[in-house]
């Protein structure tokens, strides 16, 4: 059975050496986020991240949700593990004071959600979900909406959804038919069924507050005519508490490959009432804020499903005894070595490592972005909200498919006991498959990215990372002991504006061009993404070389350029390949 430790030495190093969040925090005006401060609360979300969530992690799965006549009931211990979590005041950690909250910035809630993911992801799914529908609510809402709905998802009293998609629409938001009727009073009716809801129905808060899109009667078809409406559980009384059930309830709960212990539901509203939020019509507008944070959080899920299979992995490894050394036995009083021996066990153990701590790096930059673009001036606000759509889909989509990598690394260093379900690996590979699909498919982020995000800005997005990036090369050139790392990664950022330029011709003559090559040209930016944190980090450690943390880190910045930046030449080929070798064949010779 797992048992998570949070990686605190390798997060001080990041929020202490790397990225210096004491001046970060200080630039933003957080006095109360001091270094002791941080220290002090990350080292209680450790605790319970480990103490209380993660003994929950395996028979949560084990035992399920249960749902019973629209009625769900979450695994024992979950309510009171929730209970404890906002007694503690966990939830108010980012809130306004004003409404009650704590005024911490988003990035420090972001490593306890890590922690806490990393330890149970299931359990983390009920209060990770009203983050993002707080952050909405505070950027969209009315004064009124703030009032009646803030104060309670803040303390972690009630909870929140986004009720998005429905069965026949997917990604494609712009074919739903949930229909929204106003009302005589200004509520509207809203009637429709939504799926894939996360945390719809649940029995660990008062109230569930629903963030739902829905097309008011008589707006345009498309995405142009989606609205976005509140619509809680309970309806609240003239005093701001739950009092009528609204008509709305959970059809069922999905039966899943993985995350069992958070309930996934079918949301029927029947003439549920509801509230606009923001204008009509710019539904999807609003709710950008919402499924932003929600990529940034899933993200986030990448990094902590490498970090449970590193560490399932390499507890593993360590005491595993099977077979000799082929350079001679390191382990001469045992009946064999200890697999870590084994040079294809280190390139798994040092591929989970390169990607759990890289990933980890990437997460934490993307953050302090996002405290820039909430609090800083108007300026470094704009930069950072920039920067930030063009890293998104990169975070989002990078981060889980090589944090699933690790994952099955993980189940794969045990061998056929990775495979049973006693020893916690294949859990972690089960529940986090999902983080590929939800908040947007990989396929989904790779034409945000490319599509959307450099040729829609004509590259300006673009050009904001690779100056970044150009820049720091610069001033190392000539640092002899980094230039392993700034000679391989100077090319390559020089590489990502050509490659852009070539498939920005194709596109001009066939459309195609850039769905064919997105995917490949998101892992492509992702690999050059996390080349730039492992030489920051290896540019740190060189400072302390002696130090064995500090060497660790060196080692391992020194893998990933070795082993897993060229992955970036089959990317490049793959993606200038074209889109014939994907649109030439039949529809109808798909046969079998």
């Amino acid at each position: 059975m797992l048992e998570y430790k949070a990686p605190m030495r390798d997060i001080e190093f990041l929020v202490n050496d790397l990225l210096d969040y004491k001046s970060h925090y200080e630039a933003l005006g957080f006095e109360d986020a001091d270094p002791d401060t941080v220290q002090a609360i990350l080292g209680e979300a450790a605790k319970f991240a480990e103490e209380v969530v993660g003994p929950l992690n395996q028979s949560g799965d084990q035992e399920g949700c249960k749902w019973e006549d629209g009625v769900v009931t979450t695994p024992k211990g979950f309510k009171e593990a929730y209970k404890q979590y906002c007694e503690a005041g966990w939830p108010s950690l980012p809130g306004a004071p004003e409404l009650g909250g704590q005024g911490l910035p988003a990035s420090l809630t972001m490593i306890i959600t890590e922690m806490v993911g990393s330890a149970n992801w299931s359990w983390s799914m009920y209060p990770g979900l009203s983050n993002a529908a707080t952050r909405l609510l505070n950027a969209t809402g009315s004064d009124e909406q703030k009032e009646l709905y803030l104060k309670k998802l803040i303390s972690g009293e009630w909870t929140g959804t986004m009720c998005l998609t429905e069965s026949h629409a997917g990604s494609d938001l712009g074919l739903l038919r949930t229909k929204a009727t106003e009302n005589a009073d200004g509520s509207y009716n809203i009637t429709g069924t939504k799926i894939f809801i996360s945390c719809g129905e649940h029995d660990m808060a008062d109230n569930i507050v629903h963030l739902v899109l829905a097309r008011i009667e008589g707006a345009p078809e498309g995405t142009s005519g989606i609205s976005l409406f509140v619509a809680p559980k309970f309806l609240l009384d003239e005093n701001g508490n739950p009092g009528e059930r609204n008509s709305l309830e959970c059809g069922s709960i999905e039966h899943k490959m993985g995350i069992k212990a958070s309930a996934t539901c079918v949301m029927n509203f029947d003439s549920a009432k509801g509230w606009l939020v923001g204008k009509p019509n710019e539904g999807l507008k609003g709710m950008f804020h919402m499924m932003n944070a929600a990529r940034v959080g899933t993200a986030t899920q990448g990094v902590a499903m490498a970090e449970q299979g590193y560490q399932g992995g390499l507890a593993y490894a360590k005491d595993r005894l099977q077979m000799r050394s082929l350079t001679g036995p390191k382990n001469e009083n045992g009946p064999a070595d200890p697999i870590i021996v084994h040079p294809d066990v280190r390139r798994m153990l040092l591929t989970q490592k390169a990607f759990s701590e890289g990933n980890r790096a990437f997460m934490y930059w993307v953050n302090q972005l996002v405290d820039q673009e909430v609090y800083g001036n108007e300026e470094v606000s704009k930069e950072a909200e920039a920067m930030l759509d063009f890293l998104t889909p990169i975070a989002k989509a990078f981060a889980t498919e090589t944090g699933l990598e690790v994952a099955n690394h993980g189940m794969q260093l045990y061998g056929g006991h990775g495979f049973i379900g006693e020893w916690g690996m294949e859990q972690v590979v089960r529940d986090g498959r999902i983080a590929t699909l939800y908040e947007g498919t990989t396929g989904i982020q790779a034409l945000d990215l490319l599509g959307r995000k450099v040729m829609g800005s004509g590259g300006a997005l673009l050009a904001n990372f690779t100056k970044v990036v150009h820049k720091y090369c610069k001033a190392n050139e000539g640092v002899a002991e980094m230039a392993e790392f700034i000679e391989p990664l100077a090319k390559l950022n020089n590489e990502l504006g050509e490659l852009t330029g070539k498939i920005g011709e194709k596109a001009m003559q066939n459309a195609d061009e850039v769905g064919a090559a997105s995917v490949d040209y998101l892992m492509y930016s992702g690999y050059i993404v996390l080349a730039f944190m492992w030489a920051r980090m290896a540019e740190v450690a060189l400072k302390d070389a002696d130090n064995g943390f500090m060497k660790s880190k060196i080692k391992t910045a020194q893998f990933y350029y070795a082993r897993l930046l060229p992955r970036t030449i089959a990317h490049r080929d793959a993606m200038l390949s074209g889109s014939d070798n994907l649109m030439s064949l039949d529809e109808e010779l798909f046969a079998f």
